[in-house]
């Protein structure tokens, strides 16, 4: 790993935007040179998201430079971009500590600076948030302009036009940046991506545009009407402007992201000139600069620490396979057998791991871009129509396409089957990315079956059980990072709907576990049984439907039930708490306790730290079964 820091004259001088104004158009040249070196030495020592925050280096300079931050506000769609952006804005002390244990956060945070106006991570909220800001100016609220710095991939949500056709409508002076690096994290699909890339080739009918706009003034007040008609035409010629004009925005460019010389006057002239919302259509490179990642299929969109002369990442071993690979090979051994399984991914095949099953079945995956909503109805189309969608989204993601969820699938009863990457507590990404909701908001739904793989051999189980139930709609969740290590079936079983299984048998405490936390359920049942007490674990496998057998089992064979889950509050134990209310076993003198996540949004560690938080390890769930058998004395036999 190379810890020579780069060297940084100019950028040594800045310590808060406000420094750029005493530069001259030569010096913000030389910053931006050295606010690259600065990222690229940073994101190296502590791993990140890289390509997104070079392809932005000279839009952040120059945005900084022209607008008058805090007091405008600028807003980062997503904040994988944000890291030149915050060493700027007084955090370069700490840009280090990135997505680390107390560190800063990977994403625009409000609470971490009044530089972060809006908080992101999650796509194409800016627009949205900018008008907000716009119309409070406008009615005595904060005053300053909004400025949305979006990508090409985050206008493919449908809340991005949704705000764009408000904005035009509401006429109020705001700036959108269309930062079109022609690629998300997945190259962009869709028709508003090919738009875009046709604007590309007709660069040079851009500037007879611009000749149009001003000859047009030039011209008696008769002969204003018929060119303006011709203008009218000429825009009708698939050039850029037109779309975002009908929505109400005036468009410039575009124009290239990487060449200050461009934006620096575009930027002045449209902060002096504008009244209403403005578009500015910015050309970027996702990686721009640094070769390891403009060489990368990804552009370098999230690396782990790495050596910054070769861009070799440097990456932990592991025996166990990950989770989402598992999920992605179960998936392609049950759709040789089944030709009637599809898969759908919202702009994340990578991260769900259909990236190898659209390299095996091209025509049976569907990237349907930044589109939760869409890719939750389309896949209930799919399902209607006779197919078997895996409909395959990180739990974070999810909460996007809720209504879809409930009104288009679980009242239908279509079967899609959910494949839930990313559940429970997620590290580095911290709050924003931790998929916490989605065992309640499933498990809510009349009809649904909610399951949670122990391991990773369960998880091939699930996808089979999943591939094989056609009686309505089934959702698997499972965690990022890798499995425990188990030796792993050679093809999944189907499991029997809304049953469990015992793993470790005693007769004192019953641990009832939903997903992941097994393994520490059965750590901490060793450290109680070196004190006397002696536990059973059980593997709930299913939320949804419920295992009533097992729950009235346990809970009338144990003097305590203690239930473990990652996910909040609402979820698998509030329905086990439900049932045993019912069948009046609390009456009996059960005592039960039911370990979830607090309620509170817990900042970015490693899984293991923010467990450790959240009172989930195996430490916690041994001090929680000793507190409910009234033993709270350390070193005391029970």
């Amino acid at each position: 790993m190379m810890t020579d820091r780069p060297a940084t004259p100019m950028l040594d001088r800045v310590i808060v935007p406000s420094d750029l104004k005493a530069l001259s158009d030569r010096d913000l040249h030389q910053l931006a040179g050295e606010l690259r070196a600065e990222t690229i030495s940073a994101v190296s020592t502590t791993g990140g998201h890289l390509g997104a925050g070079l392809g932005v280096v000279e839009l952040t300079v120059a945005l900084h430079a022209v607008f008058d931050t805090p007091r405008d506000k600028l807003i980062w769609d997503v904040g994988h971009q944000c890291y030149p952006h915050k060493i700027l804005t007084g955090r370069r002390e700490r840009i280090r500590s990135l997505r680390m244990e107390g560190g800063l956060s990977g994403f625009t945070k409000r609470s971490e600076s009044p530089y972060d106006p809006f908080g992101a991570a999650h796509s194409s909220t800016s627009i949205s948030a900018a008008l907000g800001f716009a119309v409070a100016a406008d009615l005595g609220g904060d005053p300053g302009d909004a400025i949305a710095v979006i990508g090409d991939g985050a206008m493919s949500a449908g809340m991005a036009f949704e705000a764009m056709n408000n904005a035009g409508h509401l006429g109020k002076r705001l700036f959108v940046v269309l930062n079109d690096n022609e690629m998300s994290i997945a190259p962009p699909v869709g028709a508003l991506s090919a738009y875009l890339s046709r604007l590309y080739a007709e660069a040079p009918m851009q500037d007879l545009k611009q000749v149009a706009k001003g000859f047009v003034s030039l011209l008696p007040s008769p002969f204003q009407e018929g060119a303006k008609r011709a203008k009218d035409m000429l825009k009708g010629m698939a050039i850029g402007g037109t779309l975002f004009e009908s929505l109400g925005f005036e468009y410039v460019g575009p124009i290239d992201g990487h060449d200050l010389d461009q934006l620096l006057p575009v930027l002045r002239t449209v902060k002096a000139r504008a009244k209403g919302p403005v578009l500015i259509h910015v050309l970027t490179q996702k990686g721009k600069g640094y070769a390891p990642a403009e060489a990368a299929r990804d552009k370098g969109h999230a690396t782990g620490k790495f050596d910054v002369l070769t861009g070799v990442q440097v990456k932990a071993s592991s025996n166990a396979p990950s989770y989402t690979k598992v999920f992605a090979q179960s998936l392609i051994a049950e759709a040789e057998r089944d030709e009637k399984i599809v898969a759908v991914t919202a702009a994340m095949p990578d991260g769900t791991g259909l990236d190898l099953f659209a390299g095996r079945f091209p025509k049976r995956c569907f990237d349907v871009g930044i589109a939760e909503q869409h890719a939750v109805t389309f896949s209930a189309g799919l399902a209607a129509g006779g197919l078997k969608p895996f409909c395959a989204i990180y739990s974070t993601f999810l909460q996007r396409g809720y209504d879809q969820v409930v009104h288009d699938v679980a009242i239908q009863r279509l079967p899609v089957r959910f494949a839930i990457d990313r559940a429970g507590l997620v590290g580095a990404d911290g709050a924003t990315h931790a998929g916490a909701f989605d065992i309640g908001f499933l498990s809510n739904l009349p009809g649904m079956v909610v399951m949670a793989a122990a391991d990773e051999a369960e998880l091939v189980h699930m996808v089979a059980t999943a591939a094989a139930h056609d009686a309505g709609p089934i959702a698997f969740r499972y965690p990022r990072g890798e499995g425990v290590g188990v030796e792993m079936p050679a093809r999944g079983v189907l499991l029997a709907i809304g049953r469990g299984r015992v793993v470790r048998e005693g007769s004192r405490v019953a641990l009832l576990s939903f997903g992941t936390r097994l393994a520490e359920g059965l750590k901490a049942a060793e450290a109680l049984a070196s004190r006397g007490v002696s536990v059973t674990v059980a593997d709930a496998r299913f939320a949804k439907p419920l295992d009533r057998d097992l729950v009235l089992r346990l809970a009338r064979g144990h003097e305590a039930l203690v239930t473990v889950e990652e996910g909040a509050v609402g979820g698998f134990g509030s329905h086990v708490a439900q049932l045993l209310a019912e069948e009046g076993v609390f009456d009996r003198g059960l005592k039960f306790r039911s370990l979830v996540l607090p309620d509170v949004f817990i900042d970015q560690a490693s899984p293991e730290a923010m467990y450790r938080v959240a009172g989930l390890d195996a430490a916690h769930i041994e001090a929680k079964v000793l507190e409910a058998l009234g033993v709270a004395v350390v070193g005391k036999r029970a």
